[in-house]
């Protein structure tokens, strides 16, 4: 107990996001032991916790991550943002070509030489892209009303990752765009250059479905229809939808306990993209409400970071981070309740996967590496009050730590 709070109070930054995060590692584990049952019977004999300790591998692994992204200075982020966009965008190419490692009939991967392990290219994409946007956003302030000095140097990048990510994976694609826009609005650009912006999103996903019928094996036009389709006009949400529900209405206020799931064994992809069915059905309305309150939690204490930032970019940056996650999140749980269509959207930190999880804690550490900017900077005006107040060792006092808080710009 000693060694754990000692390592809390050496932990700066938010703490109330590193506990969000523990929190929903620890629903990781739980919720994944429990899906993959089926899973685990089909290809590892019944083994269920080769996949549980994969998944604990893949969350400690994140966490290192995100150790590592919160020591850095948020600043350097901001350096090296159009240089992770360089690379992404390659990547993103590599995968829609031959190249690219086909899952459940979507190329979103490459395989990783040599450890023959396969990478979301779209995950690295997303981090670049947000990164990026903060920064342009924050950089054009004193011309951010300038339609080619401030709107084209954000509108390009925008318009060309997500239409790389969209053909194998709309949803995300989709998600990023929408996080992109509201960076834009949280940063003043004006409103009219965002509908335009719109109106260039809405343009492209007509070329991409004109694309479609050409080729069909390389944008998912088939399955957009169909999913469309099973939303609007099937009242039960077709089989998916009707076992997820299935297994809403089997938990019901406490749950059938943990690893009590029954629709585990029809669900698809219970340890992904309906992992929040499985939480509903063992842990009940109260264990969902815990779930959303961690995923609120975070939004809120990110918000916070906000208003407390004297930096634009860095504001940016957190929240534009923080509204990625929360907003698949909250996607990710309307698809088990049918209040969207079938996404395959995982739930951040929760659902099963690797690159998902690593890059999600990779943007927790980038928010928390600004949190912990606010936090110095809170103690250099405390300091610098007091100074004033005392009137004696002004210079040495707040001298040193306003040269530590000026490394921040």
């Amino acid at each position: 107990m000693n060694s754990i709070t000692s390592i809390a109070k050496k932990l700066k930054g938010d703490r109330t996001i590193w506990f969000i995060v523990l929190m929903l590692g620890l629903c990781s584990l739980l919720s994944v032991y429990s899906a993959v049952g089926s899973m685990a019977y089909k290809s590892h004999d019944g083994n269920a916790e080769f996949y549980l300790m994969q998944q604990a591998f893949f969350i400690l692994v994140g966490l290192g991550m995100m150790t590592l992204a919160y020591r850095f200075n948020y600043m350097m982020y901001s350096k090296i943002a159009p240089l992770l966009l360089v690379i992404s965008i390659p990547l993103l190419i590599i995968t829609l070509s031959g190249f690219g490692t086909e899952i459940n009939q979507a190329r979103r991967w490459l395989t990783i030489p040599f450890v023959n392990k396969t990478f979301q290219t779209s995950d690295l994409a997303r981090l670049a892209l947000i990164v990026y946007i903060a920064r342009t956003v924050s950089n054009k302030q004193d011309v951010i009303k300038d339609f080619k000095s401030a709107f084209l140097p954000i509108i390009i990048p925008v318009v060309m990752v997500c239409i790389l990510i969209a053909p194998a994976d709309l949803s995300t694609a989709l998600l990023l765009f929408a996080t992109c826009i509201l960076i834009m609005l949280i940063g003043r650009v004006s409103v009219k250059y965002v509908l335009i912006m719109f109106g260039f999103g809405v343009l492209a996903m007509l070329v991409l479905i004109a694309l479609g019928t050409a080729f069909p094996e390389v944008i998912r036009l088939e399955t957009w229809i169909s999913r469309i389709n099973e939303y609007l006009y099937n009242t039960d949400g077709g089989w998916q939808i009707q076992q997820s529900k299935i297994a809403l209405a089997n938990g019901g206020w406490f749950g059938e306990g943990p690893g009590g799931s029954v629709q585990r064994d029809y669900l698809p992809f219970p340890y992904a993209d309906f992992i929040f069915a499985i939480i509903c059905e063992e842990y009940g309305i109260l264990g969902a409400i815990v779930v959303i309150g961690l995923y609120l939690g975070l939004l809120f204490r990110c918000t916070s970071i906000v208003t407390k930032c004297h930096k634009t970019f860095g504001a940016l940056l957190a929240i534009g981070l923080c509204l990625n996650i929360v907003i698949q999140a909250f996607a990710n749980m309307a698809v088990s309740v049918h209040l969207l269509p079938v996404t395959g959207l995982t739930l951040p930190l929760i659902s099963m996967g690797g690159t998902s999880v690593i890059f999600t804690c990779i943007s927790l550490g980038i928010i928390l590496s600004v949190s912990k900017y606010v936090e110095e900077y809170s103690t250099f005006e405390i300091l610098e009050e007091e100074a004033q107040v005392a009137s004696e060792n002004t210079n040495s006092v707040v001298s040193k730590k306003g040269l530590k808080y000026e490394n921040y710009y």
